[in-house]
């Protein structure tokens, strides 16, 4: 497997910024959007269960429904892609069997040997409460967010995470409530306009010293 470099890795995250102006003329190739939605898929979550569901929204007319529950921020309808990040509302047995139906399938086992794991993760979902479980779900949409930027950055496309939206009037216009998911987040995601003023300033972060303490 080839590997960035470190220098090539950072030169990525110095590069990426929250982008407040995209090009609205420029799309995502198709070849390359393929690949960001694969790594969506290759998220890490808690047990494996992916709680979660990935709106992409390419669709002008539905951008502009969601742009007046969106703050009325222009890259919710200038980017290329608008890709909504949601979790599942309460996450149970049913979620349970299904991820361990594919374990069984992909990595050719006995249904029967997973039962040990398969308990493990039911004890952990039955000691919550509906308001538990959704928070449990939302916080792992955010691992699926950061990884998202990341790759974005490493493929040269420019993103903007927005938790400046109605989380109850994106799932009302995307249907989520039924299918049992909800807004948690969403990214903005294209090229970055020329005349956006923020992709040439310096990034503003504390030092190492302030952030890391190191023990050992």
């Amino acid at each position: 497997m080839k590997q960035l470099t470190p220098t090539d890795l950072l030169e990525c995250l110095k590069w990426r910024y929250a982008s407040k102006v995209f090009d609205a003329e420029k799309t995502i190739p198709s070849a390359l959007w393929s690949a960001v939605e694969d790594s969506l898929i290759l998220t890490p979550s808690s047990f494996g269960l992916q709680p979660w569901h990935f709106e992409v929204i390419t669709d002008s007319d539905l951008k502009k429904q969601l742009l007046p529950h969106s703050w009325n921020q222009p890259q919710t309808t200038d980017c290329s892609h608008l890709v909504v990040f949601t979790a599942r509302t309460s996450p149970g047995q049913e979620e349970v069997d299904h991820f361990l139906n594919k374990i069984a399938e992909t990595r050719g086992v006995e249904l029967s040997s997973l039962a040990g794991y398969g308990g493990m993760m039911s004890g952990f979902l039955e000691k919550m409460d509906e308001a538990e479980l959704f928070a449990w779900a939302k916080n792992q949409t955010y691992i699926a967010l950061g990884q998202l930027m990341t790759v974005a950055a490493v493929l040269g496309i420019d993103a903007c995470p927005m938790e400046g939206i109605i989380p109850l009037e994106y799932d009302r216009i995307l249907g989520l409530s039924e299918k049992g998911f909800s807004t948690t987040v969403a990214c903005a995601m294209g090229y970055r306009s020329l005349d956006d003023q923020y992709a040439e300033l310096e990034k503003v972060r504390f030092e190492k010293e302030e952030l890391i303490t190191r023990r050992g």
